[in-house]
C-alpha cells in the first residue's frame, strides 16, 4: 500500500535544510540557481541528473524513462547519496529531495518499498518550500504534460501531508528580489 502512514513514520534529528519543491516547471532549479548566485549551499535536481548522466552513457530519454522502477530507483539513490553527504548543521538549499520521491512512486503506480519508507523515516527538514505552479514549459528531459504536472504537484502535496512533514506554499521565486526573503 503507498499510503505513508501506514508505516512508522521516525524522521531523524534536525538539519539546517531548505527544501524547494513543487511539480515540474515551478520555478524549482531557476529558485536554486538564483540561491546559489547570491552564495548559498544548494544541490542539483536528481532526475534530471540521472537522465543526463545515463543520456551520456548512449541511453536515449526514451529508454532511460521506459523502465520506471529502475529509473526512480536511480534518482533515489542518487537523491539518498546526496543527501547523506551534507553536514546537518550546513544551511543548504536542496532542488527536490527524499519525499519528492513518494508522490512520483505513486504518479508512476510503484508501491512504495523498503529502501523509500527507510529513507523518508532518515531524513528532516528545517523547511519545505513548495512553489506554486507555473505555466507548463516541456523540455529535453520531460516526458510529463500539463495535466501530469497538476497531479505531480498535488501528489507532492499530499505526500508532504501524510509523512508530516512540515511545509508552506511560497510563490515561485522568479525574480531575484523575491529570492531573498522567506528563508530565515
Amino acid at each position: 500500500m503507498n499510503h505513508i502512514r501506514d508505516s512508522k513514520i521516525k524522521h531523524s534529528e534536525e538539519t539546517n535544510w531548505y527544501v524547494i519543491t513543487g511539480g515540474p516547471s515551478t520555478g524549482k532549479t531557476t529558485t536554486i540557481d538564483l540561491l546559489q548566485k547570491q552564495g548559498y549551499h544548494t544541490t542539483i535536481e536528481h532526475a534530471r541528473h540521472y537522465i543526463d548522466t545515463m543520456h551520456n552513457e548512449g541511453n536515449s530519454v526514451k529508454e532511460i524513462r521506459s523502465n520506471k522502477k529502475k529509473f526512480q530507483l536511480g534518482v533515489l539513490d542518487m537523491q539518498i547519496a546526496q543527501e547523506g553527504s551534507l553536514n546537518k548543521e550546513d544551511m543548504v538549499f536542496l532542488d527536490r529531495a527524499i519525499p519528492d520521491a513518494m508522490a512520483y512512486y505513486q504518479f508512476l503506480n510503484l508501491d512504495y518499498d523498503e529502501k523509500l519508507l527507510n529513507a523518508v523515516n532518515g531524513v528532516s527538514y528545517k523547511k519545505i518550500f513548495i512553489l506554486d505552479r507555473l505555466p507548463f514549459t516541456k523540455d529535453y528531459a520531460r516526458t510529463e504534460n500539463e495535466d501530469d504536472q497538476k497531479l505531480i504537484h498535488q501528489l507532492i502535496i499530499e505526500s508532504l501531508y501524510q509523512s508530516r512533514f512540515h511545509y508552506r506554499f511560497c510563490s515561485g521565486f522568479a525574480s531575484r528580489r523575491k529570492s531573498e526573503i522567506h528563508f530565515r
